[in-house]
């Protein structure tokens, strides 16, 4: 059995994607402006890591108008549902000392 470290997800573990994706979980589908104030980053910082969140297939991105202003949504796929449990269990099984001889 190998140790659970192994199971982190490289895309979720940075603490801005990690937070993102947490936002998302529990949020549903959201402007990307809620998005950025719960996490308390900027615009940029949020759109480079929603970038390498959509390319990895973890978040769905929507562009549309609300009225006549542009608006940008954001959203967990499937795939990043699953990412985000699987990196949960596997930071679950490490506080919880799985892995020790």
């Amino acid at each position: 059995m190998s140790h659970p470290r192994h199971d982190l997800d490289e895309i979720i573990h940075s603490p801005v994607r990690m937070s993102v994706v947490a936002v998302l979980s529990a949020a549903g589908e959201v402007e990307f402006a809620f998005v950025r104030d719960a996490v308390e980053v900027t615009d940029p910082t949020l759109s480079k890591h929603v970038t390498t969140l959509e390319k990895a297939g973890y978040v769905e991105v929507v562009k549309g108008y609300l009225g006549k202003r542009p608006r940008t949504w954001l959203k967990l796929t499937p795939e990043g549902h699953a990412a985000f449990a699987r990196h949960l269990a596997a930071l679950k099984a490490i506080a919880d000392g799985a892995g020790m001889p």
